[in-house]
């Protein structure tokens, strides 16, 4: 769950802190403070851990407070203020990746006051692509890329291209195209489709894996990077790795999960024998863990239902591996 501080000054600024902790509760972890003196201790430990910190109060004491610490809009949180009568609620920092735009919505919404709003984009309704991808998870290839689009399109339309099925209408400033000097790709392959692409990348990849007893995290590591690569998938959309159940401590394929950063699932014989498709068939490897092929049943077996395989099984030294793609789509809405 995201984490937000609410930091107040005041008898009234704590009631009203009170008022917005309640109407975050369930989409957010709340803490609140009243500090008292040197504000900066708390400011820089709370911007460091948090995802949000709101302050009730004057902005200048909210700017004054963050000014040392802001770094980068990749990893600065998300920074609100608000006046203690709750009138106006404003997006400090980080308003789109960092969703400050969005919660200060969301606050503005709860107590009925005025959500002040002034990146450019928003305010002439084009489309935010960092404030989208971040809210839906998608990795951004390039921020000077998005940076070169946020401001162009700000002055004419530019391209969409999506390997991923589109529902409803696309957002203001965007037409569907695969080509011109600048646009934007939706795709977890490496995909540049505009001579100035900027690619954003679901996390919509299941990798299915098999190996030896004591397969080291080297071989699994290379086996997965040339299925990657052949395929021109990307790494970041990855989403999972997945393997039949008696593999679940080794490891090389624990040391390789905690260097890509992704959980792993484990199923039974059975539950991967019952996955549905045409794969790949080994007696030798049914004999051994009781079904026939780990590491395209696994990776469908996680990817769901309409899951495609881009990676049918692969052997190399020892491990085998296949990726699936979730049955996904597009939504602006």
């Amino acid at each position: 769950m995201r984490r937000a501080a609410i930091l107040c000054f005041t008898d009234r600024g704590a009631q009203m802190a009170a008022r917005i902790a309640a109407a975050l509760e369930g989409d957010w972890s709340v803490e609140r403070y009243r500090p008292r003196g040197n504000l900066a201790p708390l400011t820089a430990e709370l911007f460091s851990r948090v995802e949000a910190l709101v302050f009730v109060g004057a902005c200048g004491v909210a700017v004054r407070a963050i000014a040392p610490l802001v770094a980068d809009k990749r990893s600065d949180p998300a920074v609100v203020v608000l006046d203690e009568r709750g009138a106006h609620v404003i997006s400090l920092l980080s308003g789109h990746i960092g969703g400050a735009n969005a919660l200060t919505r969301a606050i503005a919404s709860a107590i009925g006051a005025e959500a002040v709003i002034t990146t450019a984009t928003d305010v002439n309704r084009r489309f935010s692509v960092d404030a989208w991808a971040a809210a839906n998870g998608l990795w951004i290839s390039d921020m000077g890329a998005a940076k070169r689009f946020a401001a162009e399109i700000l002055r004419r339309d530019l391209p969409l291209a999506s390997d991923f099925t589109v529902k409803g209408t696309l957002p203001g400033g965007v037409y569907a195209g695969n080509c011109g000097d600048l646009g934007v790709a939706i795709s977890c392959r490496r995909v540049a489709p505009f001579k100035d692409t900027l690619l954003l990348v679901p996390r919509r990849l299941h990798l299915g894996i098999g190996c030896k007893r004591g397969a080291p995290v080297e071989k699994l590591r290379a086996a997965v990077d040339v299925a990657l690569g052949e395929a021109g998938l990307c790494r970041h959309a990855l989403r999972c790795a997945a393997s039949i159940d008696v593999k679940r401590d080794e490891p090389g394929l624990r040391a390789l999960c905690a260097e890509l950063d992704l959980p792993l699932r484990v199923y039974s014989a059975e539950e991967l024998m019952a996955v549905q498709g045409d794969f790949e068939a080994s007696e030798f490897v049914r004999s051994t863990v009781g079904a026939d092929n780990v590491c395209e049943r696994s990776a469908v077996r996680s990817a769901g239902e309409g899951a495609t395989v881009l990676v049918h099984k692969q052997r190399m030294d020892g491990v085998t591996v296949a990726i699936a793609q979730e049955d996904w789509s597009v939504s602006f809405e």
